[in-house]
């Protein structure tokens, strides 16, 4: 039975993007006879405030939006990143690095879907006794012992896994118990989703999530990369851009299942517009 998600972190209000997420992975579970599941990424240090969690499940609501089960918490979930990460610590393809954002950034030679490349500084370096560290994986290791890897995105056809593109990308951060990479693939196995939906935008990351579902012996779901809505200057909603929100829609008494018929249609707002897909 298909099963898909909407996973989103509450650190801001929902704007009309996580709407069209929300309901291309809504529909195609209804539309194939499966469920729809609801998790919230709130692990994001400071950032995450429990107190958007009801204004999120209301939006999702006031869309005409029900999901399968009870709602999920990442924050419930720590003690499987951390057993996550000491099983990589253990099969030695995480190693500590102490260096800052600035200082990959000044550093780096190369640039990838994330930006730039981390050249490896501390890899095979120890860090100082309790200086504050996140653990990297060693992309090159880990890549040659998962092997040859291939992925399936349904719109975009068969994938060769080259997670390489990434460099040695952080699993678990100084900042919060697991970077997006690892948690995201972590959940997705426990809540047992066959089909992973989210915008174009993480369209690369699924290179890291596949190899990351292979050196942990996790079950591999299917992707499903849809457009992004777009403003009018080209660039995807956002919350830290001040993206209306749809609680204020919402309060303002607008019709919620009218405006998902017609995102659903393509009927979008003046000035917002779809993104292209992958090729």
């Amino acid at each position: 039975m298909i099963r898909t998600r909407f996973a989103p972190s509450p650190n801001g209000l929902l704007h009309l993007g996580h709407a069209h997420a929300a309901i291309v992975a809504h529909d195609l579970a209804r539309e194939r006879g499966g469920e729809f599941a609801v998790r919230i990424e709130d692990i994001d240090g400071t950032r995450s405030r429990a107190d958007l969690v009801p204004e999120i499940l209301a939006d999702l609501e006031w869309l005409g939006l029900a999901w399968d089960g009870p709602v999920v918490f990442q924050s419930e979930r720590l003690a499987s990143y951390a057993a996550a990460g000491e099983r990589l610590k253990a099969m030695g393809l995480l190693y500590p690095c102490t260096c800052t954002r600035a200082q990959v950034a000044e550093q780096a030679r190369e640039f990838g879907p994330d930006g730039p490349i981390y050249p490896g500084t501390c890899r095979g370096r120890s860090a100082p006794p309790d200086a504050p560290v996140a653990w990297r994986l060693d992309m090159a290791r880990a890549a040659q012992q998962a092997g040859p890897l291939e992925w399936l995105d349904e719109l975009a056809g068969p994938q060769v896994c080259r997670p390489e593109q990434f460099g040695d990308v952080v699993l678990l951060r100084k900042e919060a118990p697991a970077s997006y990479h690892l948690a995201a693939t972590l959940d997705d196995a426990a809540d047992g989703i066959t089909l992973v939906t989210r915008g174009l935008d993480l369209f690369a990351a699924s290179h890291i999530h596949r190899l990351l579902q292979a050196l942990l012996g996790l079950p591999v779901p299917v992707w499903h990369h849809h457009l992004l809505l777009l403003e009018a200057d080209g660039r995807k909603l956002a919350k830290r851009r001040g993206s209306p929100a749809l609680a204020d829609l919402r309060r303002a008494g607008e019709d919620g299942p009218a405006l998902a018929a017609a995102l659903r249609a393509g009927r979008l707002p003046t000035g917002l517009s779809f993104g292209k897909g992958v090729g």
